[in-house]
């Protein structure tokens, strides 16, 4: 550290000593690439302070597989680093298509010029301050972030989330009378994990230290149509342990299950739940298609609100919900969108202090799909339009002619974007909708992203009860519906917003005009670099106290 700060130091006295020397010139060039190198390994300690270099070997292969495509796409800085608004789309994407998890402080998309960055997410701000420090700092040298860093940063996070786990599993083994530093049989097993499950889905409702009420509310639950679902899931993980240790378990002795066994169980369930839970999302999805009846992602609030008594769902969210999240069509009859009802707060669950559970995105996997043949962050609107048509998706099937209007419209934004389709822009995702009805949401422009977050509607009202519900269904006018298909019919017209935003592209940060402002970066980093040690070494401290005896770690 102390030879580099000394390197930086004659880089600048070089600047200052040089005859005819000028702002951009060598010595200038040197001290912006020691700068940058700082930065960098400052950004590098503060991340290992949350993910040890054990954990990121387990996981970063796996994000790196899934996120290397949406780098690839997205718009760099000019030392060909992503800036924080890339970054922030990137990390948002990743997790709600992965674990349909909503992180507080990362809020969607929600097509507004102004939107949250990833050190304002709610758990690195609490958990992990060193690595906001550093964030904010790559943020104003106009560093960026590299795929290795962006790959470790969506593993931060995910360890850190990961870690709430370790209290949940804690009071399982209290509920069930059973010591965390001792090996349970696999009865007892199955009992902490299904304890476990209990507490997660709760979220941030759950009681961590009410004995009766969790065993009574265990009995209740037990008795629902639904409990064989969640004791499947739960015994599939332990299956799925056992599977993988049978090489070296003793078949003439009944397993016996570790803290840390239990431990990397809860690992796979907290990695597997937002998968697992989407099977409601996808029989919503399939009800809400059914009502359907014109193909275009629309269902009629006459329909939505009279579902047969013997459904699975009762639809109930008021109109003005509806409004307020974009998920109401009202440039006719008031109709729902099925792919904005069901991204929208009311179907998120197991809420924390940190993020919800929601549906999985399918769209992000779509955009993925293109993200993966153009690897540029825009596109030629012709080249984009065979790609499209060789898509498939749950509801669409390829190959296919897409209608002349959206092919108009493709080329609508490429004009309004100088001859190329942004593909992290609004344009693109009000067109993707319209191709993806029952996939992509409409891209409605809000004022205020937290409209889409279950912590703006904890204390307001959602829904409506049945009678209200009757009332606005026998009040709406039916619509007189056909076979045609409001997508693919060439004569059709679409309602249209041509209201551009690009997402992922932040405005140029001008950089230090001096060497006297690179000289107090580098500075300030030499000091963060010995706060982010001490921090680092105070959250091991605090993790190995939280710990059983056995000093178990989750293994993420």
């Amino acid at each position: 550290m102390f030879a580099k700060v000394f390197a930086f130091w004659l880089a600048v006295a070089g600047v200052a000593a040089a005859p005819g020397s000028f702002r951009g010139g060598p010595g200038r060039v040197a001290a912006r690439a020691v700068a940058l190198e700082e930065i960098q390994a400052s950004l590098q300690e503060a991340l290992e302070g949350v993910l040890s270099s054990e954990a990121a070997a387990k996981r970063s292969a796996h994000i790196e597989a899934r996120v290397w495509q949406t780098f690839q796409a997205l718009p760099k800085n000019d030392v060909g680093r992503l800036a924080p608004k890339a970054v922030r789309y990137l990390v948002h994407s990743y997790f709600m298509k992965e674990h349909g998890w909503l992180i507080q402080g990362l809020d969607p998309h929600a097509n507004q010029a102004h939107v949250s960055e990833v050190h304002e997410v709610s758990i690195l701000q609490d958990k992990a301050p060193a690595l906001v420090e550093s964030l904010l700092e790559a943020r104003r040298s106009n560093h960026g972030l590299s795929l290795g860093d962006t790959v470790a940063m969506v593993g931060a996070l995910e360890r850190l989330i990961f870690d709430e786990s370790l209290a949940l599993l804690q009071a399982s083994y209290a509920f069930n009378g059973l010591d965390a530093a001792e090996a349970i049989p696999q009865r007892s097993a199955h009992d902490v994990l299904t304890s476990y499950l209990l507490l997660f889905q709760l979220g941030s409702k759950a009681n961590l230290t009410d004995v009766r009420l969790h065993q009574a509310l265990k009995s209740r639950l037990s008795q629902r149509e639904d409990w064989h679902e969640l004791k499947d899931f739960e015994s599939d993980t332990l299956m799925n342990f056992e599977y993988a240790r049978a090489h070296a378990a003793n078949p003439f002795l009944e397993p016996q299950y570790s803290f840390q066994d239990l431990t990397d169980m809860v690992g796979e369930m907290a990695h597997g739940y937002g998968k697992w839970q989407n099977r409601e999302c996808q029989e919503m999805k399939a009800e809400l298609t059914e009502a359907d009846v014109n193909g275009d992602g629309l269902v009629p609030v006459s329909r939505f609100y009279l579902q047969a008594d013997n459904a699975k769902y009762q639809f109930s969210e008021s109109v003005q919900y509806l409004q307020e999240i974009g998920a109401l069509d009202e440039s006719g009859e008031q109709k729902v969108r099925i792919a904005n009802y069901l991204q929208g707060p009311s179907n998120c669950i197991a809420s924390s202090s940190y993020y919800s559970i929601c549906c999985l995105s399918e769209c992000e996997g779509l955009v993925n799909e293109l993200e993966a043949k153009v690897q540029a962050p825009a596109v030629d609107p012709a080249y984009l339009l065979e790609l499209v048509g060789h898509i498939s998706s749950a509801s669409v099937d390829a190959p296919r002619q897409l209608p002349f209007g959206l092919k108009r419209r493709l080329q609508d934004i490429a004009e309004h974007n100088g001859g190329q389709v942004p593909l992290h822009g609004r344009l693109f995702a009000e067109w993707m909708h319209y191709a993806f009805p029952h996939e992509c949401p409409y891209p409605k422009v809000f004022q205020e992203s937290k409209i889409l977050t279950p912590e703006f509607w904890a204390q307001k009202k959602m829904s409506v009860d049945a009678q209200e519900r009757l009332e606005i269904a026998s009040s709406a006018v039916l619509e007189n519906t056909t076979d045609t298909d409001s997508v693919g019919a060439e004569s059709a017209e679409i309602a249209w917003s041509s209201e551009e935003l690009l997402h992922a592209q932040d405005s140029p940060v001008r950089k230090h005009g001096s060497a006297r402002a690179a000289l107090r970066c580098t500075m300030q980093l030499a000091l963060l670099l010995g706060v982010l040690r001490a921090a680092a070494g105070s959250w091991q401290t605090l993790r190995d106290l939280a710990a059983p005896r056995s000093k178990a770690a989750l293994p993420f």
